[in-house]
């Protein structure tokens, strides 16, 4: 067993809902990570960055990983190249974005990496669905639930949810 980690992913160009499940299959076919729960899909409205963007996707799915945080980060770095995504613009659109929110009790400040993310404590879009995925979640010591319902962001999530993956056993991580 390696660590727990919670992932974040979302995209608002092209086919979002395609793209998060193809996203999460290819986490669950990577090498040394092992897919083990995932949210629903949400969708919420653009929170900063350019106006007139569409809508973004947004889910969260557990990992188990035997690869460290930086090599996690590299692999979900290589999925997002596999959907194409392109860095322009802070908080711009992208076909796929997907984030590292947790990395076991890990703390960790980086210039290329902020575990517990930055600012999942105050995102509905990360909040609410893993809330979904585990309603007995923790984050710094409170409740993701409870962290959700006090998100600014929280007005901005359509009613709208569907399945990430489909109904049955998590798929295994691929092998070396």
């Amino acid at each position: 067993m390696g660590t727990v980690a919670v992932l974040a992913l979302g995209a608002n160009l092209g086919d979002r809902e395609a793209t998060l499940r193809s996203a999460a299959a290819d986490l669950a076919e990577a090498p040394r990570i092992t897919l083990t729960r995932t949210s629903p899909i949400v969708r919420s409205r653009p929170v900063g960055g350019p106006p007139g963007q569409d809508d973004y996707f947004n889910a969260v799915v557990e990992v188990d990983t035997e690869l460290s945080p930086f090599g996690l980060l590299r692999a979900c770095q290589q999925i997002e190249e596999r959907h194409h995504r392109v860095r322009s613009e802070r908080w711009g659109p992208r076909t796929l974005d997907i984030d590292i929110v947790v990395y076991g009790g890990l703390r960790l400040d980086e210039p290329d990496l902020t575990v517990p993310h930055l600012h999942a404590a105050t995102r509905a879009f990360v909040l609410v669905p893993w809330a979904l995925m585990d309603p007995d979640a923790v984050l710094e010591g409170r409740p993701v639930a409870e962290l959700a319902r006090r998100a600014p962001d929280l007005g901005g999530l359509g009613p709208d949810t569907v399945p990430l993956l489909p109904a049955g056993p998590p798929a295994a991580g691929g092998a070396d």
